[in-house]
């Protein structure tokens, strides 16, 4: 397959290949369930449920936590077995966790249905993104992540929509049928999965001269590039999709002040920006340095981050509303930036035959940071020490700015996004593989 310079939605459908169109097709709908809960499974917990905000944070964490314990096998599996058989088990794990999380009234079971969500958290990151490079290659590659995110955020937007009018915390059964909804919704992609895309397996054959002893995530991570990149995954989700579940919502509520039907009205702020600016967005970063971007991103959400700590000198009134609107407005065009490069830099850094190891390594950095996200905002908001929380996510956004520095001078030119993707002819005399994609079927 190679990339067509065409731009736009109608120039990128036209380019994809009929696989990663079916790819595309549940996505809307899947994270429609998503939003549904995304912004208010800790208030369920906390408000619905009664659990403490220290202990609702904490098991918000437990997701990751889990997704990290199952990551590392789960990479392994998808270069040995495909990326297909193990994305479809992590959909039947998601199905059961929610429909276990629908009816938990006590923290034991809430635990549970939270952690056999996490074992699909800790598969699908590695199982998507090796199935996406696997069908897309090239620039396109790049374009799909940023569409696919574009399409995720519609799907949850439009579910924090119908989520912050329907759920109410004095009817818990409202919550109720919101995360039996959102278990319904991952049946979609198995349905496509076992129908039009179950001639793929996702799967790239080790070259006959690849170095097995090189293929254990420790001699992976002893690549510094892997190391800095797991780093900076860490970073972004600590400082951004660790607080989106936790953070986020308990400033909000706890310190601005903002009604539910605000929180779900401003994750449909984001979703607005995030699909209006992404095509845009991806057009003026082709060709660019991707570690750059990622330091933009940076900038601008500690701009977000600060602009939302301004709230808590104006609680419980339209001004705090307007700035929550703003905030996410603000942090949606720095998600714009993020996601159509870091997925991209992950798998134009990866051999073929190890993509799944790879995006195992990314998928666990982000977990890890999701894992302190929620703890660390529930601890520090429940004490009341909101200006305290905004100074961590800030100095986080400066983390992040400085390990993309980093990593910018330990890769090459073409995985940073600047060159054009070398032939087959070109790689094959490389003495260290840069993730030429090949597309693998059966």
């Amino acid at each position: 397959m190679t990339s067509s310079p065409r731009t736009g939605a109608l120039g990128f459908w036209a380019d994809l290949p009929k696989d990663g169109r079916w790819l595309l097709s549940t996505v809307v709908v899947q994270f429609f369930g998503r939003g549904l809960t995304l912004p208010f499974t800790i208030i369920y917990l906390h408000e619905v449920r009664g659990f403490s905000l220290a202990l609702s944070g904490t098991l918000m964490g437990l997701i990751a936590v889990v997704g990290v314990l199952v990551t590392g096998p789960a990479g392994a599996l998808v270069d040995r077995y495909g990326a297909r058989r193990i994305m479809l088990t992590g959909l039947f794990f998601a199905v059961a966790g929610y429909s276990v999380l629908a009816f938990a009234t006590t923290p034991a079971v809430a635990a549970l249905g939270l952690a056999l969500f996490g074992v699909q958290l800790g598969v699908g990151w590695p199982s998507v993104n090796t199935l996406v490079a696997t069908v897309v290659d090239g620039d396109l590659r790049q374009r799909y992540y940023g569409v696919n995110f574009a399409l995720l955020n519609l799907g949850v937007g439009v579910g924090g929509v119908v989520g912050g009018l329907v759920v109410d915390v004095d009817r818990p059964g409202t919550f109720v049928m919101a995360f039996l909804v959102n278990a319904a919704t991952f049946l979609l992609p198995v349905v496509v999965l076992l129908g039009p895309l179950r001639h793929l397996h996702g799967r790239v054959d080790r070259p006959h001269d690849a170095d097995t002893a090189g293929e254990s995530y420790l001699a992976i991570l002893r690549r510094p590039e892997v190391l800095w990149l797991a780093a900076l995954g860490l970073l972004a989700a600590f400082v951004g999709y660790g607080q989106m579940e936790g953070g986020f919502p308990a400033f909000a509520r706890q310190i601005a002040e903002v009604s539910t039907r605000a929180i779900g009205f401003a994750f449909v702020v984001n979703t607005v920006v995030i699909v209006a600016l992404q095509f845009w967005v991806m057009n003026r970063v082709r060709g660019r340095r991707r570690t750059r971007v990622l330091a933009l991103m940076a900038v601008v959400w500690a701009a977000a981050w600060l602009l939302l700590g301004v709230t808590g000198l104006v609680p419980g009134g339209v001004t705090a509303v307007v700035i929550v609107l703003a905030f996410h407005a603000v942090f949606g065009l720095g998600e714009t930036l993020m996601q159509s490069v870091l997925p991209a830099l992950t798998n134009d850094m990866a051999p073929a035959h190890l993509r799944g190891r790879y995006n195992a390594i990314g998928s666990g950095s982000f977990q890890a940071g999701t894992i302190a996200g929620p703890v660390v905002a529930g601890l520090l908001l429940e004490h009341g020490w909101a200006g305290a929380f905004i100074g961590v996510v800030v100095a986080g956004c400066a983390g992040i700015a400085a390990t993309s520095y980093v990593v910018g001078r330990r890769i090459t030119p073409e995985v940073n996004g600047i060159e054009p993707a070398a032939t087959p002819a070109a790689t094959s005399s490389a003495p260290a593989p840069t993730g030429t994609s090949t597309t693998t079927s059966s």
